[in-house]
C-alpha cells in the first residue's frame, strides 16, 4: 500500500467515481453514471464549499477509491464541530486489501486536524459487512437515522 495516494478529487476523477457509485446493489439502483451532467454540477458545489471535502485514493494512475468528508460546525456538546464521513467506495478489484481502512483512517486524522470533536457516518442497514468494517475501526452504532425522500 505504500504507492497510496489520498488526495483532493479533481474534476477529472468524477467518472470514476461515478462508476465506484454505480458497482454495488444500492448504487445500481440509485446511480446513473451514462449522464455525468448532475455529477459534474455537484462536483462544482462541492469544490466551492471550503467545509466539504472530496478525495481519492490513487494507486499509480488509477482511482481506487473515494470517500466525502463533511465538516459541520455547531452550538450542540458547547460549540463542537464534527465531521460526516459519506459515499466510501472502494473499486471492486481493491475491496479486503486495507484500502477502506486506509481511507477511513484518512478521515478520522483530517477531522482530528480540522478541530472535530466526533466523528460519524451513516450505513444502509443492509450493509451488514460495512457494520462490521466500521465497528472494527472504533465506531459504535450508537443512534437511529432517519430519510425523508424531497
Amino acid at each position: 500500500m505504500d504507492d497510496l495516494l489520498i488526495r483532493p478529487a479533481s474534476r477529472s476523477d468524477v467518472p470514476a467515481i461515478m462508476a465506484m457509485l454505480a458497482d454495488d446493489p444500492l448504487g445500481a439502483q440509485r446511480e446513473s453514471p451514462d449522464d455525468p451532467t448532475p455529477y459534474l454540477a455537484a462536483f462544482e458545489r462541492l469544490a466551492a464549499d471550503p467545509n466539504q471535502h472530496l478525495v481519492v485514493a490513487e494507486r499509480g494512475s488509477r482511482t481506487v477509491g473515494t470517500l466525502q468528508l463533511t465538516m459541520v460546525p455547531g452550538l450542540s456538546r458547547r460549540g463542537a464541530t464534527r465531521s460526516i464521513i459519506e459515499a466510501v467506495r472502494i473499486h471492486a478489484d481493491e475491496r479486503g486489501s486495507g484500502l477502506g481502512t486506509r481511507l477511513i483512517e484518512w478521515a478520522v486524522e483530517e477531522s482530528r486536524r480540522q478541530g472535530c470533536l466526533l466523528v460519524q457516518l451513516t450505513s444502509d442497514v443492509s450493509r451488514t459487512d460495512a457494520h462490521r468494517f466500521y465497528e472494527r475501526l472504533g465506531f459504535e452504532a450508537s443512534h437511529v437515522g432517519f430519510k425523508r425522500a424531497l
